[in-house]
């Protein structure tokens, strides 16, 4: 790395997060190299002075630490282990920081690959949103020691305010699919208890104010549900990333052979957002498959789109999620009989708490995330 002048920085994926992260860094006075598959994403940094690449490998081939912020895992493999990867391109002593939140198993084999080259990769998934990301406050879960990662310390400071250490190749990767999944839980909890409030008669931002003074309350209840609430679905994290990451959770918790029904609920239900045509919203819309069927047509969604068969696996007619009438409220107003397993997950055999068998394809029937067209 370069030790008598800043090191150089490459930033590759200038989308929703990485536009801002990478201005943080031009801000702190770091010479930047940007590539982003779609090149007008990166016109705003180029105008500010940063240099364009035309591919990966070029934008890393002079830097000293290479950062990228890509969509799914198969981005990550590609552009880390492709012929022309970054695991082969950059220079000698190089730092590749990856930024995406993606498999922790990828995340030890392109670390492994690198070391052979000489060379360093951590993987470095953040939390914060696109407002962290925004405001440089940033959240950066570092799957390597605290010592390892200190000759990077200073350009990671420029767009966090906490830095985490997991003390191992991937580790970074577990730990925040952890906050995933806890985050999960939450979300399904907000929409749960929006829907209730709105179907009791209650006045749902007093409900609101007084869940989110007490043990009921979190921070996606306190940023979200009044967004939710207010019908701004505007993201701040994608719902399509956000059913990404949950698959990642599962898949890494069959692999341990445990169960994570929560998560399970929670894919379902993005997972089915996403298959109705929210996969460009905020997490918020999570509280659409409650509304009623203008409000939710209003926002961009489409039921007559869902496949019912893959949320009904005995092929019965219960819930009628593929067939809503103008006054359905799917998950919220249902008038359910008591065996009616509703489209979160109550009881076997519903799509929040299945038996995974090796070839199984949760919920979804998709191979990979699903979202990546």
């Amino acid at each position: 790395m370069t030790t008598a002048a800043k090191p150089k920085v490459a930033f590759i994926g200038t989308g929703i997060m990485g536009a801002p992260i990478a201005g943080h860094i031009m801000d702190a006075g770091y010479e930047l190299t940007v590539y982003n598959r779609t090149k007008s994403k990166a016109d705003a940094l180029v105008a500010r002075g940063a240099t364009w690449a035309g591919s990966p490998a070029d934008a890393a081939r002079d830097a000293d630490v290479v950062f990228t912020m890509l969509g799914y895992p198969s981005d990550v493999e590609d552009v880390y282990l492709s012929t022309d990867g970054l695991v082969r391109a950059a220079k000698t002593g190089a730092w590749l920081v990856d930024l995406t939140t993606s498999s922790a198993q990828l995340a030890r084999d392109i670390h492994d690959a690198a070391e052979v080259e000489d060379k360093h990769a951590v993987d470095c998934p953040v939390t914060g949103g696109e407002q962290g990301a925004v405001d440089g406050t940033l959240t950066l879960i570092l799957g390597c020691t605290e010592a390892d990662a200190a000759p990077i310390l200073p350009v990671l400071e420029t767009f966090s305010s906490k830095v985490c250490y997991f003390d191992g190749a991937g580790k970074g990767q577990t730990a925040k699919l952890c906050n995933q999944v806890s985050l999960a839980g939450c979300m399904v909890g907000m929409a749960d208890a929006l829907a209730l409030a709105q179907q009791g008669g209650l006045d749902a931002a007093r409900m609101l104010d007084m869940v989110g003074a007490g043990m009921g309350g979190s921070r996606a209840l306190a940023g979200l549900g009044p967004k939710a609430l207010a019908g701004d679905y505007k993201p701040g994290f994608l719902v399509e990333h956000f059913r990404k990451d949950l698959r990642l959770a599962i898949e890494q918790s069959e692999d341990l052979e445990i169960t994570l029904p929560g998560a399970e609920t929670a894919f379902t239900l993005y997972d089915m957002l996403c298959q109705i045509g929210g996969e460009r919203l905020g997490t918020q819309a999570i509280s659409l498959l409650y509304a009623e069927q203008a409000d939710a047509a209003a926002a961009g969604l489409d039921w007559s789109r869902l496949d019912v068969s893959q949320f009904e696996p005995d092929g019965h007619d219960g819930c009628g999620c593929g067939g809503h009438g103008a006054g359905h409220e799917c998950c919220g107003g249902h008038d359910h009989d008591e065996s009616h397993e509703c489209c979160g997950g109550h009881g076997d055999g519903c799509c929040g708490g299945h038996d995974h068998g090796e070839g199984h394809e949760c919920c979804g029937g998709h191979d990979g995330c699903g979202c990546e067209g």
